[in-house]
């Protein structure tokens, strides 16, 4: 599917901790309370991480 390859490019362009935000939210669908306490980090700070990835994803579709 083409839309598939597409959002695994444009996921693999990410920097590591958006990346891994994005898979655990996106893919695993887990609530920001669960990821936080697994990175051990704060839910704010997830929530920016989510929104950049999603914003340069969207970016990186778009270009084509």
């Amino acid at each position: 599917d083409e839309i598939q390859i597409k959002l695994q490019k444009a996921i693999l362009t990410l920097p590591a901790k958006q990346k891994l935000v994005f898979n655990m939210k996106y893919f695993d669908e887990m609530k920001y309370e669960e990821i936080s306490e697994i990175l051990n980090t704060s839910v704010g700070a997830l929530k920016a991480s989510y929104h950049y990835a999603v914003r340069k994803i969207e970016k990186f579709i778009k270009q084509d």
